[in-house]
């Protein structure tokens, strides 16, 4: 019997259990494939979500000023002790030029203006965000994110006399003195080694590492580079003395920066005291 005479009838006998359905045929075509070309013997790593990305500016303890470095100084307490203070000064500005809130813009935070400048100084964005909240052209702006905004509005003047006190504990920021390109030794105080004695090694950086173990040099190695000019912060300075007449502030120590360097001046902050442990 040939392949051709086969009938209907017997070819469904030879294949009773045969479906010849379209649907399912074509759909077995349609269906990508289940398998991948993963190594079993491989862990299955799940994707970390990314969280969203939100402020990550710190909140500060109070509403704060900036002001001027103006020099330093010895100031004598009434007991006679001698004390070497930093003389800081206001020029025309502190203005509130906008309050945030966490319905508007997500979170709590005042911004303020200082140092008036010539309308020409400023560019019409910066103009215009400060005509819309009233203020006199300003060249520095800077935020405060408090827990609280109750109690400011646009165009308010802030007085340091009125948000600080004798006595007071402050936070001070402000941009270091550029040093330019130092060596390890003024850098990262690094020791020499002998001048004499056939010394070959005086100021020279030395080792950086081991040869074939790591083979390399390991991440953040101590070496020359640029020195100062950096944002920095120094914490719990006292207020020795507040001068109405002259308009000026006198705090324990030493601040960054040179004279006539600007400096943001803010009420300490204490963990569990006046900022949240959280």
């Amino acid at each position: 019997m040939s392949i051709l005479s086969i009938s209907a009838s017997s070819s469904s006998s030879l294949l009773p259990n045969v479906s010849f359905s379209s649907s399912k045929c074509c759909s077995s075509f349609l269906t990508p494939p289940t398998h991948t070309n993963r190594n079993p013997f491989l862990p299955i790593v799940k994707s970390k979500k990314k969280k969203p990305v939100g402020v990550t500016m710190s909140v500060e303890a109070g509403i704060g000023v900036m002001a001027t470095k103006l020099g330093m100084m010895s100031f004598f307490e009434p007991n006679g002790k001698v004390v070497p203070v930093t003389v800081v000064g206001f020029k025309e500005g502190n203005v509130v030029t906008q309050v945030k809130t966490e319905a508007t813009d997500g979170y709590d935070a005042v911004q303020v203006g200082y140092r008036r400048v010539r309308d020409r100084k400023l560019t019409k964005p910066e103009m215009g965000h400060l005509q819309k909240a009233g203020s006199i052209p300003l060249r520095h702006l800077q935020e405060f994110r408090l827990q609280s905004v109750d109690g400011f509005e646009p165009n308010q003047k802030l007085s340091f006399d009125e948000l600080f006190n004798e006595g007071d504990i402050v936070d001070v920021s402000g941009t270091t003195i550029g040093k330019g390109f130092q060596g390890g030794i003024k850098r990262h105080n690094f020791k020499r080694g002998q001048m004499t004695h056939g010394s070959k090694s005086h100021r020279a950086l030395g080792s950086i590492g081991a040869g074939t173990t790591p083979g390399r040099v390991y991440k953040g190695k101590k070496m020359p580079g640029r020195m100062g000019g950096t944002k920095t912060k120094i914490r719990k300075l006292k207020i020795v003395k507040i001068d109405k007449d002259l308009n000026v502030v006198m705090i324990k120590g030493a601040l960054p920066g040179k004279p006539g360097n600007l400096l943001r001046i803010a009420p300490a902050k204490i963990v569990g005291k006046n900022i949240p442990k959280s």
